[in-house]
């Protein structure tokens, strides 16, 4: 699937230890079906995901756990902060994750809630198992590992 351009989208929620804590497989755009308070407080760039992930509700896939803070100017049409939002994705991407889910032990995991081109509210899933401890270990050593070989080589090699 095609990368979405970082200069074309603005971000509202970004889940930066997914790609620690999970071995991601495949990633998908997905729509997502918001109230109109929730769209406006998404603009404000306060939602988090970090404890989010996306499961089946029925036969639709829905985002569990997303936080998206109230609009203070909306008082009583507010959303309830926490609820399950229904995914937009095509038949055939909701059976394919569904199936990953079920049968191989695949969990759905939002990346990033941005907003596209046209100002639509997307979100980035990820595909991806969970690591144990000792992959993370590993991510961890790798990326200290590129880090001072960067820091080497912008001083010179010496």
């Amino acid at each position: 699937m095609k990368k979405p351009d970082p200069d074309r989208y603005k971000l509202a929620a970004d889940n930066r230890k997914a790609r620690y804590n999970y071995e991601i497989t495949e990633t998908l755009e997905a729509g997502i079906a918001l109230q109109g308070t929730e769209i406006k407080s998404l603009r404000g760039g306060k939602a988090t995901i970090g404890e989010s992930y996306a499961g089946p509700m029925g036969d639709e896939l829905f985002l569990f756990n997303a936080h998206i803070p109230e609009y203070l100017e909306a008082n009583r049409f507010n959303h309830n902060v926490k609820r399950p939002r229904k995914l937009l994705l095509h038949r055939r991407q909701i059976n394919k994750l569904m199936g990953a889910i079920q049968r191989d032990g695949y969990t759905v995991i939002p990346l990033k809630v941005y907003f596209n081109e046209k100002g639509r509210a997307k979100v980035e899933l990820g595909l991806g198992r969970g690591k144990k401890l000792h992959d993370k270990r590993e991510t961890e050593k790798n990326r200290d590992w590129n880090r001072d070989k960067a820091r080497i080589m912008k001083s010179g090699g010496a």
